[in-house]
């Protein structure tokens, strides 16, 4: 079981990967007003929720203790995170209160993850 856990814990951070790194490569363009949501960005948000939920199921058939209130912050961060990038990915430039946003709840999500204990 432990196995299949870090599997996907190593897939869940390939999704906060692909999301920040989206986030990232575009800041320059952000700051030029010429941002845009990469499907990167969309897709590395849909797999940290998969996993992510995956996870929560895993461990708890592991009888590991879930800390629900955390998990729902952090499900509830990246809903808001899912939001945005569904509805503006279509759009030729990425608003740049929106685009901050995002980066900001993606770091904000990591920082949850990594320092709520």
């Amino acid at each position: 079981m432990d196995v299949l856990i870090n599997a996907f814990v190593a897939l869940h951070i390939v999704g906060i990967a692909a999301l920040l790194g989206g986030f990232l490569t575009q800041t320059k363009a952000m700051s030029a007003g010429t941002a845009t949501f990469s499907p990167a960005m969309l897709h590395g948000a849909l797999t940290m929720l998969l996993t992510g939920m995956v996870l929560v199921g895993l461990n708890q058939a592991d009888g590991a203790t879930v800390n629900n209130i955390k998990i729902g912050v952090k499900l509830a961060v990246l809903v808001v995170i899912l939001g945005i990038v569904y509805v503006k990915r279509d759009e030729e430039i990425a608003p740049k209160p929106l685009f901050g946003a995002v980066g900001g709840l993606t770091v904000a999500n990591i920082l949850v993850a990594t320092l709520w204990t």
